[in-house]
């Protein structure tokens, strides 16, 4: 029942409605109006992020993505070769994660159509996903009637449901030393760029292990050449899906910091946030038992994957809604050479409608 021109027809029109995050409202106004033609309850919150609902029978299930995209996204001008869409270089395709968008847009359009029995349906498309989950966060969760829901901005092979993601600490540092003349009395100076590269390397980065990541991802500091440097900020995470790692991690990078400053005669101030907290499912939550279930009615084998990334799933999960990403195919996103195939999205979408017509609770 899913139609592939139309799904792609879907896509073609949404990546080239410009949305970087923070500059979303002609795409949540476009996705607002697409809800209401369809005679969906729509709204828009503060922050711009739109949810629409459906009635149906049987107990409500979430569809859930995001309308913003990553920088280079002004003027993408989509290419479709072999079932293949991509950009033409110059900039993202934005299928992460109008893609997902694409799919429930279709999905609805369907049961629509063909006047299908399905269960009642909320949709949640958020803004400033990209930048830090933020219309997620923003969004009041108190008002959505479903307890379980599906995502669709994950990458990966059809029939993949994120199962486990990581929660993440955000770390920011301003690092304190002494100006001097760099020529003249250097001696009397104590270098910031030197605390940090110092601390920096001899922190534990990169892969630690098959949980846990960690990364300095931002530097700034330095007035001149002729200058000792007295300041330098720092910005970096670290992730993991064990919290007790996700703490030894920040404690080591902390650490790390402090020593060094103390050495070299320093100081640093450190602020470390909660970005988001990670979630771990199994095959015997009800998310993950519908959609495994209907996954295998339609031949597809599910895989349960764990991930490193987090995403608005997250945020829900914590909220004490239960909600999965499942794969819908989108590869090298972020970069000029991102792409998805549309037969990957059709799969999705199968998947998607088949959860939405089981009404048995």
């Amino acid at each position: 029942m899913i139609k592939s021109d139309r799904l792609l027809d879907a896509l073609l029109e949404l990546v080239r409605i410009e949305s970087p995050s923070r500059e979303e409202a002609a795409i949540g106004k476009h996705l607002a109006e697409r809800f209401g033609t369809m005679g969906l309850g729509v709204e828009i919150d503060e922050i711009g992020n739109v949810t629409a609902r459906m009635d149906g029978q049987g107990e409500s299930l979430l569809l859930m993505a995001h309308m913003d995209t990553v920088i280079p996204c002004r003027g993408v001008v989509p290419i479709v070769e072999d079932g293949i869409v991509r950009s033409d270089g110059t900039t993202v395709l934005g299928g992460d994660d109008k893609a997902g968008v694409a799919i429930i847009l279709e999905v609805l359009q369907v049961i629509l159509t063909n006047d299908l029995a399905h269960r009642p349906i909320e949709v949640v498309i958020t803004v400033q996903e990209e930048i830090g989950l933020c219309g997620a966060k923003a969004l009041d969760t108190g008002r959505l009637q479903s307890r379980v829901g599906i995502s669709l901005d994950a990458g990966g092979v059809p029939g993949s449901i994120i199962v486990s993601a990581p929660s993440q600490n955000s770390l920011s540092v301003v690092v304190h030393g002494k100006a001097a003349h760099a020529g003249a009395c250097p001696e009397e100076g104590v270098s910031a760029i030197v605390i940090a590269a110092e601390a920096i390397s001899q922190m534990p980065l990169g892969r630690i292990d098959e949980e846990t990541t960690a990364n300095i991802g931002l530097i700034h500091g330095g007035r001149a050449t002729n200058i000792i440097p007295d300041k330098v900020e720092l910005k970096g995470e670290t992730r993991s899906r064990s919290e007790d790692k996700l703490s030894s991690q920040t404690t080591a990078m902390l650490e790390a910091l402090h020593g060094s400053a103390l050495k070299h005669g320093g100081t640093v101030d450190t602020d470390v946030v909660r970005a988001y907290t990670g979630y771990d499912l199994t095959e015997n939550d009800e998310i993950v038992h519908l959609i495994m279930k209907n996954m295998r009615s339609l031949d597809l084998e599910p895989v349960l994957v764990a991930t490193g990334g987090g995403s608005d799933a997250n945020v829900f999960n914590a909220a004490g809604i239960q909600i999965v990403n499942i794969g819908i195919g989108m590869a090298q996103v972020h970069t000029t050479e991102e792409y998805i195939a549309l037969s990957d999205m059709v799969s999705a979408a199968e998947v998607v409608l088949a959860c939405l017509l089981d009404t048995r609770d």
